[in-house]
């Protein structure tokens, strides 16, 4: 958006990464429904794309805002007139620094968890967002103790009731034929050979959202899926193998049907005691538990404004604290006063967002003018793949900060659809839709005049009323 807003000015892009993410197979699904995938290119093609960006390949060392100055871990310094930061952020990891859990959320560490998978049993997985719904949806011939803090899988993006309906899908022993999936795959040339330095475990581009297309997620065992979710509970300690024998405790089996789990007679390398008491053995921990900013590079000596989720405050044109500082994705902290539809949720799309609405911030300010709110921030909006469903949710689709002044309405076919709509005073609010349900701009328009909705009651959700045609 910069290199087309200012062809004849020299725009840096500084990344720690030889590849750049670049949004392909864009669609405008509706007003703010969008769709796209996210590939890895060599930098070489945007820099032939855009003759003004050139691409440093460097991490960051210092930040020094009162000089306009950036200084990268190769020893070099740029002088900028306007910034922007989207480092993005990293994994929470329930433990750091122990060999046995690896986080998950970006290319990289997917392949060093495929690595491991080939050789496991049992796996762990701790966290209850998209990422970790993939993942114990595709993991076959692995038994896999899926612990989550809530009462329902999915958290972040559905309510029990969605949990309910994609479960069976979850322990479905035929597999539907996955949707084809058009994303070609970049490898950095020569990574394979040459093992990765260590510091790139720290970074890392964000996965897309089919990211585990073309992995081969399959571990030694012969059955297909075995999952066993362990509700409303946290890791509450992690322990190798030794200490575990010195602790005289007993872990379990993998729970059978309708049984009681048994004590363990196998000894396995890591230990994972649950805060519910229960204690199993397996081959490694996934910690799919979201991420943090990162913006530790930039804090040394800079005054920024920080939220409490840890990102970098910005203000309503994407402006830091700091004079000529930007930020955009999910390194930043949605500081403005929200629209009641919308709030900020570390996704692909917002990412997208907020860099182009970003860019088009610095370049008002650039020329003086003013700029106003994208339209992308008056409703949340987010369509994604779950367990092979289409899933798209509008607004505060969980009903998020509404208290109990709201209701639900629900229409649900076994393995074909499942819709929820949020209410409040008569007006809709929110929705998840999960399957080819048609409703998503419909309901986005409803959502976004605010009309009143109460005369239709129960209607509204009704099968036979083709509800799409009526408010046309």
């Amino acid at each position: 958006k910069l290199a087309t807003d200012f062809p004849s000015e020299d725009i840096f892009l500084m990344t720690a990464s030889p590849v750049i993410k670049a949004v392909t197979n864009f669609k405008q699904v509706s007003k703010t429904l969008e769709e796209f995938d996210v590939e890895e290119q060599p930098s070489s093609l945007l820099e032939k794309r855009y003759p003004n960006v050139k691409v440093i390949q460097s991490g960051v060392k210092q930040l020094k805002s009162d000089e306009h100055k950036i200084l990268t871990e190769d020893g070099k310094e740029y002088i900028y007139e306007k910034i922007c930061l989207c480092a993005g952020a990293k994994p929470k990891l329930i433990f750091e620094g122990n060999p046995y859990v690896l986080g998950i959320r970006d290319t990289d560490s997917a392949q060093a968890f495929q690595k491991n998978l080939a050789q496991a049993e049992r796996i762990v997985v701790v966290g209850n967002g998209g990422i970790a719904l993939e993942l114990v949806y595709e993991i076959q011939g692995c038994e896999v103790i899926w612990a989550i803090k809530d009462k329902a899988i999915g958290n972040t993006f559905f309510d029990a009731g969605a949990a309910e309906f994609l479960i069976p899908k979850l322990t479905a022993e035929e597999r539907d034929t996955p949707i084809e999936c058009k994303r070609t795959k970049y490898t950095v040339e020569g990574s394979q050979e040459k093992e990765r330095p260590t510091a790139a475990s720290e970074l890392g581009s964000a996965l897309g959202p089919d990211w585990h297309e073309g992995l081969n997620l399959k571990g030694t065992k012969e059955f297909s899926h075995k999952v066993h979710i362990e509700k409303l509970c946290e890791v509450k300690n992690i322990h190798l193998q030794q200490e575990f024998i010195q602790l005289q405790r007993t872990s379990l089996t993998f729970p059978k049907e309708g049984k009681n789990a048994e004590p363990d007679q196998v000894l396995w390398p890591v230990y994972v005691e649950l805060t519910n008491g229960k204690i199993y053995g397996c081959d490694f921990i996934v910690s799919a538990t979201g991420v943090v900013p990162n913006v530790k590079p930039f804090l040394d000596g800079n005054n920024f404004a920080v939220g409490e989720d840890g990102g970098l405050k910005v203000d309503e044109h994407m402006h830091t604290s700091l004079p000529d500082v930007y930020a955009a994705g999910d390194i930043c902290t949605a500081a403005w006063e929200p629209s009641p539809v919308w709030h900020q949720m570390r996704l692909w799309t917002q990412a997208r967002q907020m860099g182009w609405y970003a860019a088009k911030c610095m370049a008002a300010d650039a020329l003086g003018e003013s700029v106003d709110m994208d339209f992308s921030f008056e409703l949340f909006a987010h369509v994604t793949k779950f367990f092979n469903y289409k899933v798209v949710v509008l607004g505060k689709y969980n009903a998020q900060g509404l208290g109990s002044d709201h209701e639900l309405m629900l229409r649900c076919t076994k393995g074909q659809e499942y819709v929820k709509v949020v209410m409040q005073n008569g007006r809709m609010v929110g929705a998840v839709l999960i399957g080819e349900t048609d409703l998503e701009e419909t309901f986005e328009n409803l959502i976004l005049n605010q009309m009143d909705l109460s005369a239709y009651g129960e209607d509204l959700l009704n099968p036979d009323i083709d509800i799409e045609d009526y408010f046309d």
